[in-house]
Formats: structure tokens, C-alpha cells, sequence
């Protein structure tokens, strides 16, 4: 009999007692071994003493692995296939995290993020961010903690699965989001992004002015050009009178984003000879032109209206692309089926900069390193996730518990969703991107 299975993985955490159902447990079903989940330490009921033996530290490392900085330094350089002890073999980072309900669209994300190289290397040391003060009552640390452990189990060398629960990441979820996502609903994954970015960003002790760990990985600045317009239904001698006025005169401000919102051209409805409805593309750099300072768009609110534009100042080392699929009204949710055509690798965003930002920023070509996708009807639908992983340069598509191999090409056909792009130090920083 495997020695694991002899472990009973029941938990009294407050006592052994004679009363304990640890004890009741123990005598009933005659399950000896216990494991204090909080000290780790393992117990034989009802004699109640400790079992301090070696063999037990493959359960400890599962349920706390740790890593040195020598072997956090060297996850990118290589692509030894670990073997967990449920005999499958597996590249860690590159784990499947189960669905328990209807959380695909938080484990794409969980996911996106446990592949950012500089952010997961952050977490997968605790004494990075366990000194961090709260206010008394806080509960959003709990995020931080729940996810370091997460990013810590997705890339342990001696899983005894190729997969990991997100169960307690995602019960921190609910908990600090105050259901706003659920284990059992269906979410938005940029609405969660969102959120989970901001919330981390705040629980590691970032403000608006001072920076976090997140934030030095994907925060960057943009400059906005605003002006108000006057109501369309006015006569046009009034239009002209009120354009003349100062709060209809453009303003610029700057601010910093974490994610860049990406706007697909409504979608046409052609039909081809076969009635099939055609599905629209677009080339990439046709919805990046909203960045390129020239370009205006109208933007509604419930009482005025505004034509804006767009240019970057500052490219975080990570960049974050949202494409806007589903929009919203009253009664239902719409999704745009286009296809956006993007290269994978070498794509070089200096013109959506200021002329002043173009001289200052050195490095401003990007490589893709996650793409998230959405399948399916808007309100339902499934998500899945292609991640490089860096040591061996290949991609693999993540849905769920299940990772396949996938060729770069094959990437740039599906209804992508979210996109985290790596910036290269170097000219000669060619992340390996095999076939790309």
C-alpha cells in the first residue's frame, strides 16, 4: 500500500483531546496519522505523540513548499519535465488548476499572472511581503497570502499531482471582493483582472503615489486629450457659440494605467453565398492606433459627451492588453467575434509615444508571453489560456486541469481576450519563441 494513503488528511486544529473529533475519528476508522495543517507537525491517535520521521516531508513540502533564490534564478533557464508522485510528468508553471464551478475566467487570470516572471518571483518568497503591516481588521491581505501559496504550489518541483486546487485562492476571493466573484457564477475575467490587481495592489501597502511590487511590473502612463462637446440635438449657431467657451476647450492630463482597453471595430453582419456569417479581422496595430495621439473617439456619459485621444509616456517592463469584446446594456451582454491578427513576438509600440517619451523610453518592443481567450455565448462560454514557457520556449494551452502542447501559429486564430506582452531589455533579448 502507497505510504500516503495511510495518512488520514482529517484535522482538529484546536485539540487532540479525549472529546476531539480528531480522536473519535482516529478510534472509529482506525486512521493513526494526523497532520496539523497550521504546524505542520504530524501526530499517531489516540497514543497522541509526535511522529517526527524523515519520510513524512515529501506531505510537508506539498502543503508548504519553499525555494531558494538559487532555485528561483534558475526557472527560466531550463525545461526539466518534473515527475509527480501520481506518476505524470509535468513542467512546473505550467499546471492545470481545477474549474470546482465556474471559475475558468479567475484560474486564466491566477494563471496569466503565475507566468510573469519578476511578479512570480516575488511571491515564491514569503519574507518578500510577510512583514507588511495592515490596519487592524483588514482582511485583503489575505489575498497576498493565498496567493503567493497558490503561485508557490502551480510551480513545485514535487507536486504529488500535475494539477492544483485554487480553492482557498478563491475563497479569498469571495471573501475580499464580497461576492462580487464567485466559486459557483460565471465572471468577466478582465472585470476580475481588474479588480485582483488593484486589490493586490493595495493589500501590498501601494497607494496612488507610492508603488507596489505589481506595480513596478505592469504600471505605466498615458497622456489624455479631452474635450467636451456640446449637445448633438442643439442648433448648430449655439454649437458654434459654445465651442467658443473655455470648458469646451481640449485639456490634457496624464494618469497611469495597469492595462491598456483595446476597442474592436463593430463587427459587420455579412453573410458569405452559404449564409455562414463571416467572422471579421483585424490587424493588431489597426486598434492600437487609439494610442497614437491623432486618432479621436466619442465617449458617453449620462449627461455630457466627450471626444478624446490617447498617447502613451511610460511602457511598463509588462503590458497588458484588454480587448473590448462584450458590451454591456440593459437588457443583454454582446460579444464581437473578431479575430485579431497579431504577430507573437517583435511588436514595437515607440509610435504611440509622445515625442518627448520617444527620446526617454530606450526599449519599446514587446514579445507575447500569455494570450486569454473566451469561447462561447457571452454570458456563458469557457475560457482557456496559451502561456511561453520561458525555459524551453514553447507554448502550451491551459483549460482547466487539462495542458497540451500548442503551435505558435495556432495561437493567433482564437478570440483572444487578454494579452501580457514582456518587453526586451535588449535589442538582443529574443525571448525563444520556438517557430514564432
Amino acid at each position: 500500500e502507497d505510504r500516503r494513503s495511510r495518512h488520514c488528511p482529517y484535522l482538529d486544529t484546536i485539540n487532540r483531546g479525549l472529546k476531539s473529533h480528531a480522536y473519535t475519528h482516529s478510534v472509529q476508522f482506525t486512521h493513526h496519522v494526523f497532520l496539523n495543517l497550521h504546524t505542520l507537525k504530524f501526530y499517531c491517535l489516540p497514543d497522541n505523540y509526535e511522529i517526527i520521521d524523515s519520510s513524512l516531508e515529501d506531505i510537508t513540502y506539498v502543503l508548504k513548499p519553499t525555494f531558494t533564490r538559487q532555485h528561483i534564478s534558475g526557472l527560466d533557464k531550463q525545461g526539466k519535465l518534473y515527475r509527480a508522485y501520481d506518476g505524470t510528468t509535468y513542467l512546473p508553471g505550467i499546471v492545470g488548476l481545477n474549474n470546482i464551478k465556474a471559475n475558468d475566467y479567475a484560474n486564466v487570470v491566477l494563471q496569466a499572472l503565475s507566468n510573469v516572471p519578476p511578479l512570480r518571483n516575488y511571491f515564491l518568497e514569503e519574507e518578500n511581503y510577510c512583514g507588511i503591516r495592515r490596519p487592524p481588521g483588514d482582511i485583503m491581505f489575505l489575498l497576498v497570502q493565498r496567493f503567493g501559496e497558490l503561485m508557490r504550489k502551480l510551480w513545485n518541483p514535487r507536486n504529488f499531482k500535475a494539477h492544483v486546487s485554487p480553492h482557498e485562492m478563491l475563497q479569498a476571493v469571495v471573501l475580499c471582493s464580497k461576492k462580487n466573484f464567485q466559486i459557483t457564477k460565471q465572471g468577466d475575467a478582465v472585470d476580475f483582472l481588474s479588480w485582483f490587481m488593484n486589490a493586490l495592489h493595495g493589500a501590498l501597502g501601494g497607494t496612488k503615489k507610492k508603488p507596489s511590487s505589481l506595480t513596478k511590473v505592469f504600471q505605466g502612463s498615458m497622456r489624455i486629450f479631452s474635450k467636451k462637446l456640446p449637445h448633438p440635438d442643439l442648433p448648430p449657431e449655439e454649437k458654434v457659440a459654445l465651442l467658443l467657451k473655455e470648458e469646451y476647450q481640449e485639456e490634457m492630463s496624464d494618469t497611469t494605467f495597469l492595462f491598456l482597453t483595446l476597442d474592436l471595430p463593430t463587427a459587420p453582419l455579412y453573410k458569405d453565398e452559404k449564409e455562414q456569417l463571416i467572422i471579421p479581422q483585424v490587424p493588431l496595430f489597426n486598434i492600437l492606433a487609439k494610442f497614437n495621439g491623432n486618432t479621436e473617439k466619442e465617449y458617453k456619459t449620462y449627461k455630457e459627451n466627450f471626444l478624446k485621444r490617447f498617447q502613451l509616456l511610460k511602457l511598463p517592463p509588462y503590458l497588458i492588453f484588454c480587448i473590448k469584446r462584450f458590451t454591456k446594456n440593459n437588457f443583454f451582454v454582446e460579444k464581437n467575434p473578431t479575430i485579431v491578427n497579431f504577430p507573437i513576438t517583435n511588436v514595437d509600440l515607440r509610435e504611440y509615444l509622445t515625442e518627448e517619451a520617444q527620446v526617454t523610453e530606450k526599449n519599446t518592443t514587446y514579445d507575447l508571453v500569455a494570450n486569454v481567450v473566451h469561447d462561447g455565448k457571452p454570458t456563458e462560454g469557457a475560457y482557456r489560456i496559451h502561456v511561453l514557457h520561458h525555459g524551453t520556449g514553447k507554448w502550451y494551452e491551459l483549460q482547466d486541469l487539462q495542458v497540451t502542447d500548442i503551435l505558435p501559429q495556432m495561437i493567433t486564430l482564437s478570440e483572444a481576450y487578454i494579452q501580457i506582452w514582456k518587453r526586451r531589455e535588449s535589442e538582443d533579448d529574443t525571448t525563444n519563441h520556438t517557430g514564432a
